[in-house]
This record gives C-alpha cells, structure tokens and sequence, in this order.
C-alpha cells in the first residue's frame, strides 16, 4: 500500500476532502480512496452528477495517507472497490 498511488476527491470550496461516516450515531469518519482516477470521477457522476462539478481529483502516494489522516482527523480510510455500486472497504486505523 506505501508504493501505491490512491486518487481523492476534494472540494474546491472549502477544500475538504469527501469522507464517509458509515454510522451516524458515531463520530467516526472515513477519508475515501480510489485506486484510479476514472473511478473517483465515475463515483462523482454516479452519486452526485448535480455537484460533480465542485469536485477536483487529487493523487497521493500511500506513504502520504497517514499523515494526511492526522492532518485532518479522519479515523481511517475506505477503499472504494466498485464505484457504481459502491462497495467500500473501511480500514480503521489505530490510535
């Protein structure tokens, strides 16, 4: 996973990355990944076609992702797996 290239979607508003909270009761949120670029946009068009548009696709490396998640307090990752479904698999990381 260090050596990999993940794809992220961020907002050009305000710059906040889209993440997921599986369980509303909790505050446990999830940054979501993409292994391609062309998944992140299908993801967009799928889901949010109407705000696609407010979205930019940012890389990072997976050496990069923890740091990232630190920065901006996400819990751990979900690795979208298929995203027309979506099928995502959560990792949480450890604290």
């Amino acid at each position: 996973m260090l050596s990999q290239v993940f794809y992220l979607l961020r907002s050009r508003a305000d710059g906040k990355y889209l993440s997921a909270n599986p369980n509303p009761d909790s505050a446990v949120s999830y940054l979501l990944m993409f292994r391609e670029d062309y998944d992140a946009l299908s993801y967009l068009n799928a889901h949010a076609a109407e705000v696609a548009d407010r979205f930019a696709v940012e890389s990072i490396s997976g050496s990069s992702v923890k740091k990232l998640l630190e920065r901006w307090g996400f819990n751990g990752v979900g690795v979208v797996q298929d995203p027309l479904l979506p099928n995502i698999e959560f990792l949480l990381t450890k604290n």
